[in-house]
């Protein structure tokens, strides 16, 4: 028996590299054509909160609930389930997060940010999960019907969700520990994914994490601020 030492990360992995990107693809054909309607409104939100618009704020949390509860039902555990088994508790954590998205949408002290730089970063990385992110299939050499598309594959999902979330301040403290924890889940997932990536000897493992700290990073340079904004201009700072 070989010594356990000589085990590579890629040795642990139960499924093949091939195997993982043909979930996508079997979760394209049986949505298909949802994935374009889900596109077309959060592009729709991102322009709500290009205008401050607290409503789009709100309407774009509640949907993204059902993209996390989606992801959780049609992607891990009908697909990815079968062929690693912790996806049952990754498909628990999405559910969970669906259920904390609501929360915050029904929330009366839900707004926009007042920082306005902030909330520009987080519609970058919502275009970026929402337009760019299909497109990895293409420069890493697959097909594009295996493209990971947002609210129906996970690190895209989780992406946008920092995105969007980027673009929200809570007033009242179980609104800020509310939205603050929903951040964290979305951060998590995407080191998860990061090292599950890697794990397959995938450069695209860098996306996600690369994501997830230009979150951090803003999240840390524009904190919540206790007051509601003021009125007028929105300031940058």
């Amino acid at each position: 028996m070989s010594e356990w030492w000589t085990y590579r990360p890629a040795d642990l992995l139960m499924f093949a590299p091939r195997t993982y990107w043909r979930l996508f693809e079997l979760q394209n054909q049986a949505l298909w054509p949802l994935p374009v309607l889900t596109t077309l409104v959060f592009l729709a939100v991102g322009l709500g909160l290009l205008r401050r618009n607290d409503t789009a704020l709100r309407a774009g949390t509640a949907a993204l609930a059902l993209c996390w509860a989606l992801v959780a039902w049609s992607f891990h555990l009908q697909r990815y389930a079968p062929i690693n088994p912790v996806a049952t508790v990754s498909a628990g954590v999405f559910a969970v997060q669906a259920l904390g998205l609501l929360a915050l949408a029904g929330t009366g002290g839900l707004r926009t940010t007042v920082h306005l730089l902030r909330c520009e970063i987080g519609l970058g990385l919502l275009a970026w999960a929402l337009l760019l992110y299909p497109l990895h299939a293409l420069v890493a050499g697959r097909l594009l019907v295996q493209a990971e598309v947002f609210g129906f594959a996970p690190d895209p999902t989780a992406i946008g969700s920092l995105g969007l979330l980027l673009c929200a301040d809570a007033k009242g403290r179980f609104a800020r520990g509310l939205l603050g924890a929903l951040q964290g889940v979305a951060v998590a997932w995407c080191v998860v994914s990061a090292a599950t990536l890697w794990t397959m000897a995938s450069q695209q493992g860098w996306v996600p994490l690369i994501a997830a700290v230009i979150a951090l990073a803003v999240r840390w340079h524009w904190p919540h601020p206790l007051d509601r904004r003021p009125t007028g201009i929105a300031s940058r700072r």
